[in-house]
């Protein structure tokens, strides 16, 4: 936009009502063009803001508390009455804290001396013993004043912590400090001796009246000040609200590019609102602004960079333009630079990309935090919120698994949801929610309702009535399960990483296949090719070279076979991937290091075992987590109902003491529960079940905080080490448009 400075704030006031424009800021590139000055009155209301920021503050007023109010056209004499009144009560305020300071002083240097119970005339003012009053060991400070060779005589009285000691000095010693050089090397607290004639207890019941009063005093203060927050907090934020407009209405022209009677403004504004934006300011200004559509950023599926189009819409269909046209230069959101100064379209600021708005489904938006906690993701990246959406709240579900704790995830986050006002508090209620419905959804697979079997519990009509109750099991007694969990661990790695291979291919098409092969591609090949190898089994006689080529004796047994132990066979009858698919997979992997050493070199051959092997090993700590989780929980029920062990597998005793169950085979524990109720004294039996409910109540709220910081972090941290090291950046600039407030049903593109 290029335009008469006697327009530039209607132009200014027309933009800013839009809330359309992300404004660029001008880089003084252009000879004869300076960033312009705020229009005036900006000053005055950046003042006016301050003041009331600060009337805020001393308030402790926030706009979560109460909604603004629309302030009347007198507000600056009703601002300057509450300033006068606020900075009155908040000098009083202050002044009365630091007379109670001073009283709290006082106690606490007389409270010594009234529990010593001496008139605090008697403690000083004499001319031939020193007197001394603190805390420390009687004893060992009385066997240093009888070592003491310049201590003649010495009495000690004590009351409470309090000593205080009389001393005589030998003939031709010095009075003064006496006792001091006698207690060098002992510890003692030495404590003032006030000057007052009024005895200690009585001094110090007059200080404190006179701290009662103070504080008082301060509650009255603090009153009338809620008093005034309350009647004078809408108009407060309301008017921080206008004046927040105004100064940033007063403030844009710094963005723009001057002279003394012009101005060019440049941004960047959604491609479907340029037509709105374009006929917004014909109507304000008419002609007298120039209105031209330099870059068009379009993210294309081809190679998902930020594409720029400086030719104005229409052009391409105009033949003969084009064919007379001069070659169009690479704009600077390309990769490229801008021409400063040129006819026709250039950059004036030299923006290197486009500011970003996030466009996701409704319920993977909250999960943009995210992602935003690392960085806003650059123009020409991909979004990875919505591939966090569907893998951080499973993976979280499949560590903790289970349905009591899920439903406390679920009501904390919905807590965190309503208390938090702000957009970040909500999207972490938001997260905390989904987080919990998928660890009630594996908690019902698992069958686990804080830590135990739902089967143990209910009758087996009503638990054979609950559709895939127990279809799983966590692994704590059932070894088969815990290799199965690692397993389907591995595999999950296997899924994440690829996709993060995948959108980092993407991304590098914007730098040419050949980089995208060397950079990405050759990781794909070289990380599947290993574990393709890896799940695959010899097939006797297959290739009649009469070698093993896929090392079998060298796996793992619950990998991959037909053996007892190989659990994949067990569960799902598959026994590995045929041994001519596993010699392909290590033809991949020759071949992915290849490419590795050609576009990286030695440092990238330094890297293989790491991104070939070693991140897919990094997602066994999701069954790490989900073990440990689930012993913690065991433990605890284990300590309050009790156990006991039949043919190797371990039942908690709900209905009856693990020592009464018939053909048990050892008493794991007791349990606090059973301790009580067979107890035969009142006593231990009080004490047996109260300490069954602390251990239950405390025990599974540990395990559940420890859930969050266990899975949330460990999950967070493969989404962020693992995952976005594959394909992601980020570093580019949020949407930020000029304005105040978004029109109503303005969407993202």
């Amino acid at each position: 936009m290029a335009g008469s400075k006697g327009v530039m704030p209607t132009v200014i006031d027309e933009i800013h009502g839009l809330n359309l424009v992300h404004l660029s800021d001008y880089d003084g590139s252009w000879e004869g063009f300076d960033n312009g000055n705020p229009i005036e009155g900006a000053d005055d209301a950046s003042e006016k803001l301050v003041t009331v920021r600060a009337l805020e503050s001393t308030l402790g007023l926030s706009s979560e508390e109460m909604a603004p109010g629309r302030p009347e056209d007198d507000w600056e004499q009703r601002l300057e009455e509450i300033r006068t009144r606020i900075n009155e009560l908040d000098d009083q305020r202050s002044d009365v804290r630091e007379e109670l300071r001073q009283v709290d002083e006082r106690i606490d240097r007389v409270s010594p001396f009234a529990e010593l119970g001496i008139d605090l005339d008697l403690l000083s003012g004499y001319e031939s013993v020193d007197v001394l009053v603190g805390e420390g060991s009687e004893s060992d400070l009385e066997t240093a004043l009888e070592a003491a060779d310049d201590v003649r005589a010495f009495e000690t009285f004590t009351g409470g912590d309090v000593v205080a000691i009389v001393a005589a000095p030998t003939d031709g010693a010095d009075v003064d400090g006496v006792i001091d050089d006698a207690l060098v090397g002992v510890e003692f607290t030495r404590h003032e001796i006030p000057e007052t004639q009024r005895g200690p207890r009585a001094y110090v019941g007059e200080l404190e009246d006179e701290r009662r009063k103070l504080e008082t005093r301060i509650d009255e203060i603090d009153a009338e000040l809620e008093d005034i927050k309350h009647t004078e907090g809408p108009f407060l934020l309301g008017l921080e609200e206008e004046l927040s407009i105004e100064v940033q209405r007063a403030e844009a022209p710094l963005l723009f590019a001057t002279t003394d009677r012009a101005f060019i403004a440049e941004g960047w504004i959604p491609s479907t609102q340029v037509a709105d934006l374009e006929s917004a300011l014909r109507d304000a200004v008419g002609d007298s602004i120039e209105f031209e559509e330099l870059e068009r950023a379009d993210y294309e599926g081809h190679d998902h960079g930020a594409v720029a189009h400086t030719d104005t819409p229409g052009d391409e269909d105009d033949e003969e333009a084009t064919e007379s046209e001069p070659p169009k230069q690479k704009a600077a959101t390309d990769g490229g630079t801008t021409d400063h100064g040129g006819h026709g379209s250039g950059a004036v600021t030299m923006d290197d990309q486009p500011p970003v708005r996030l466009s996701n489904i409704t319920p993977a938006k909250p999960f943009e935090l995210m992602v935003k906690m690392v960085s806003q993701p650059k123009y020409s990246e991909l979004d990875p919120t919505l591939l966090i959406f569907l893998t951080y709240p499973f993976a979280f579900g499949f560590m903790i698994g289970d349905i009591a704790y899920g439903i406390l995830y679920m009501l904390m986050g919905y807590g965190a949801w309503k208390v938090f006002d702000s957009d970040a508090g909500k999207a972490l209620g938001t997260i905390a929610i989904w987080a919990g419905v998928f660890t009630i959804l594996f908690g019902w697979l698992y069958d686990d309702i804080f830590g135990f079997h739902m089967a143990d519990v209910l009758p087996a009509e009503i638990h054979n009535m609950m559709l895939f109750a127990g279809t799983f099991d966590k692994g704590l007694q059932a070894e088969q399960w815990a290799m199965f969990w690692i397993i389907f661990s591995l595999i999950f790695g296997l899924i994440h990483l690829n996709l993060g291979l995948i959108l980092g291919f993407v991304n590098e098409l914007s730098h040419g296949l050949k980089a995208a092969i060397y950079e990405k591609f050759s990781w794909i090949l070289a990380m599947n090719g290993a574990f393709i190898w890896i799940f695959s089994h010899q097939d006797a006689g297959s290739m009649g070279l009469g070698v093993d080529t896929t090392a079998a004796g060298t796996k793992p047994e619950f990998l991959v076979g037909t053996a007892n132990e190989a659990v994949l066979y067990e569960f799902l009858g598959f026994a590995g991937l045929p041994e001519i698919v596993g010699i392909v997979g290590l033809g991949m992997l020759v071949v992915g290091l290849v490419l590795v050493g050609i576009g990286e070199g030695f440092a990238g051959a330094l890297e293989a075992p790491a991104w070939a092997f070693g991140h897919v090993l990094s997602y066994l700590r999701m069954v790490a987590v989900l073990l440990a989780k689930g012993g913690m929980a065991f433990a605890v029920n284990l300590l309050v109902f009790g156990a006991s062990e039949t043919d190797g597998y371990i039942s908690f005793a709900f209905f009856d003491a693990p020592s009464t169950v018939e053909g048990a085979d050892e008493v794991v524990f007791e349990g606090l529960v059973w301790v009580g109720l067979t107890a035969d004294s009142i006593v231990i039996m009080a004490l047996g079940l109260l300490g069954a409910v602390a251990v239950f109540i405390f025990g599974h709220i540990l395990v559940l905080l420890l859930g969050i910081t266990a899975a949330g972090i460990q999950m967070l941290r493969l989404e962020y080490v693992e995952f976005f090291q594959k394909f992601y950046e980020g570093g580019g600039e949020e949407y930020d448009p000029f304005g105040h407030e978004a029109p109503s049903g303005q969407q993202a593109d």
